[in-house]
């Protein structure tokens, strides 16, 4: 539509970058609202991938988002976690607590999670978490044609691909300060794997913070980087389109809260950080400094960086008191317009409004002659204007009133409250959805094939002819295609595996996927939806790798209804809720090799100051307690993968209600030699400490 009768003011308020900051607490709300944050996003007791934050049960969500929509200030709530089918129902609850406290949007990772919110609220505005992991422009289509109003992008990606990704028509959200993990987010199982607490149930333990050393260098922390701080930045990002600046930081305390508004206020507003801001943003917390490698596109060694007693002793008590100074006055940044009326002989009128809502009220008693002193209309006027400790800022006073009057001044101060606290009420409520409380989670029971077939993840192509009695060999898409020609020639049933790391080469993928497609391959592994939506749009037949954190019955049903043939389900989940998983698409766990753990666009191994040429792929990571974890890189992303060797023996996985399993070889050299693929013939070579992963204990 037409935006002529937007005044130039209106105009550039829209183009305006939204400041976006974290609230663990109602002290954090506070401290965002006060310090000029546009929105705020907080977790649900349950569902937050932030669990250690203190987070907000109903009624402390419905008090935070009233105090904020007062201010005009928006609330997104995360539910950005797996969920498991025992906790559907709760889920549910969740869902519909957050939609009856009138929040601005849901922020989401699972795709079964999103599905159910739009069945239950359908008019709840869904914004994508960075836990799905979306880092390219064709995973932010994918999301905006499923009608998800709000992306949040990778970390991880720079200035360019954020730029592809501002051509399609849907809010983008970027992190622009805080802590950045290692590992793509959505992509982190090893807090899991270590400890059974899942980064992607809200409870990582943050084990990158522990020492890890490369190569057996001495020292080192080859899994923790400074934290990322793109502050100053923001008006490129706010130019190229970019709806939300986004503040990391759930965990931390209201004072960082307020020092990262203020900084980011500072630059959008003014165009610089002033010096005072700066020390007081870096004193708050600080990994030896900041970075922003990712997003001007220089990664390397000097990401990298702890936490330091010179960090933690310049975080001190008066730097805290400064900060909480600043923001513990209430903040009357609503304007609004005072009419008073009173005429002799009737009752004293009041009417306030903030543009939008009006309030009318009044009072009880009957404004008399005046014996003595006579009211004015500057006394009037004064008594109004006493909005200190609310939200509101009266730039016009309007006071129509009779000579020789007199009016109680305690009628007017309770005038004054009333219009107010009725106006708290009209502007605390924004959007009065629509619930389908009746609505029931209910699916089809899933019914196992007769027989199970085996799949297989190779690395190469040199195959033994083992793997012909394979239902599938999913291969690098980036291999040799006289290879894959030669194995189709051969007999081998051959798909092809789209990397996990698809950063600033969507393009080159599509245009291999096309080659694949010309000698006859079908089959694509996907593990993102950027991966699936490329593929999807070539045709081919989809496959959904464990990647995509498939854990619970409404994600399958999404799968299926997207047009995937089959799920390979999370690693994260147990036997019990495997079997317990309803739906009719097929699936199947991975039953052998060495987990990923971690994705890294940030490599570990040059963070170590050692180059390609010396590492040639073969290079290892120790922990503090001398484990040994494998780095594998495909020259766009590096992969650790986890110390011990899974292995689920075949008297195991025939009690799994699963379609298929899958063998994933990454690191072994005798691929090409393997004589069969059963458990006879694998277990010789498993030389290497034997795990059931998280199949038998599962997660927090």
């Amino acid at each position: 539509p037409s935006k002529e009768w937007l005044t130039p003011q209106m105009q550039e308020e829209m183009k305006k970058i939204e400041i976006l900051a974290p609230a663990g607490s109602f002290d954090s709300v506070i401290a965002a609202v006060r310090s000029g944050a546009d929105a705020v996003y907080l977790g649900e007791k349950a569902f937050s991938a932030r669990s250690s934050a203190k987070n907000f049960d109903d009624e402390e969500l419905k008090k935070a988002t009233a105090y904020c929509h007062i201010h005009g200030v928006k609330v997104y709530v995360t539910i950005n976690t797996i969920v498991f089918d025992d906790e559907l129902e709760k889920l549910k609850e969740a869902i519909i607590s957050a939609a009856e406290a009138d929040v601005d949007a849901l922020i989401v990772q699972n795709m079964g999670v999103a599905r159910l919110a739009h069945r239950l609220v359908p008019d709840l505005a869904l914004h994508a978490s960075t836990q799905m992991s979306i880092h390219t422009a064709s995973g932010v289509k994918a999301l905006y044609e499923m009608g998800f109003k709000r992306v949040v992008l990778a970390r991880e990606m720079s200035k360019k691909e954020i730029e592809k990704c501002c051509e399609i028509p849907v809010e983008l959200e970027v992190f622009v300060h805080g802590a950045l993990c290692m590992c793509v987010s959505g992509q982190c199982y090893l807090s899991a794997m270590i400890g059974a607490r899942s980064g992607n149930r809200g409870s990582c333990a943050q084990p990158c913070r522990l020492p890890f050393s490369v190569n057996n260098q001495k020292g080192g922390h080859a899994l923790s980087l400074k934290d990322n701080s793109i502050v100053n930045y923001l008006d490129e990002l706010q130019n190229m389109g970019v709806a939300s600046a986004k503040i990391e930081g759930r965990m931390k305390r209201p004072e960082y809260v307020s020092a990262a508004v203020r900084a980011c206020v500072e630059q959008r507003d003014f165009g610089f950080i002033s010096d005072k801001t700066q020390k007081m943003l870096r004193g708050v917390f600080s990994r030896t400094g900041f970075t922003d490698a990712y997003y001007i596109g220089k990664t390397g060694s000097h990401m990298f960086g702890t936490r330091t007693k010179s960090d933690v002793v310049s975080a001190d008590e008066k730097l805290f008191s400064a900060i909480r100074s600043s923001y513990k006055d209430e903040i009357g940044n609503v304007e609004i317009t005072f009419d008073f009326t009173a005429k002799l002989g009737e009752n004293p009128v009041l009417v306030a409004s903030d543009g939008v809502h009006t309030v009318k009220k009044i009072a009880d008693t009957v404004t008399e002659k005046a014996i003595n002193r006579p009211i004015d209309a500057e006394k009037c006027r004064k008594q109004l204007e006493k909005t200190g400790s609310t939200a509101y800022n009266p730039t016009n006073v309007n006071i129509n009133i009779d000579d020789d009057i007199s009016i109680p001044l305690s009628v007017i101060n309770s005038l004054r409250r009333d219009v107010l606290d009725e106006l708290d009420s009209a502007r605390s409520v924004v959007h009065n959805y629509k619930i389908n409380r009746d609505y029931e989670i209910t699916f089809p029971k899933f019914t196992p094939p007769v027989e199970k077939s085996t799949r297989a993840r190779v690395p190469q192509t040199k195959l033994s002819n083992a793997f012909k009695k394979c239902e599938l060999v999913f291969v690098p898409l980036f291999a040799d295609k006289r290879e894959l020609v030669r194995l189709k020639n051969e007999g081998f049933s051959i798909g092809v595996e789209i990397p996990r790391g698809m950063f600033g080469r969507e393009d080159t993928i599509a245009k291999k996927l096309s080659e694949m497609k010309e000698i006859g391959i079908s089959d694509v592994l996907c593990n993102n939806l950027g991966a699936l939506y490329i593929a999807k749009n070539l045709g081919f037949t989809l496959h959904s790798g464990f990647g995509m954190n498939f854990v619970n019955t409404l994600d399958l049903l999404w799968a299926e209804e997207y047009g995937i043939k089959d799920a390979e389900l999370s690693f994260e989940l147990d036997f019990k809720r495997i079997n317990a998983l309803g739906g009719n698409i097929p699936r199947g766990i991975i039953s052998y090799g060495y987990l990923p753990l971690m994705i890294c666009r940030s490599c570990p191994v040059k963070g170590a100051g050692i180059d390609c040429k010396t590492c040639k792929n073969h290079s290892k990571m120790k922990d503090r307690l001398g484990k040994q974890f494998l780095l594998k890189c495909d020259g766009n992303c590096t992969e650790v993968l986890n110390c011990d060797l899974l292995f689920v023996p075949d008297k195991q996985n025939l009690t799994l209600l699963t379609s298929f399993n899958i063998l994933r070889f990454s690191v072994e050299n005798y691929v090409e030699t393997v004589e069969s693929l059963n458990e006879s013939s694998l277990y010789p070579m498993l030389k290497d400490k034997l795990t059931y992963g998280l199949y038998r204990r599962g997660v927090n």
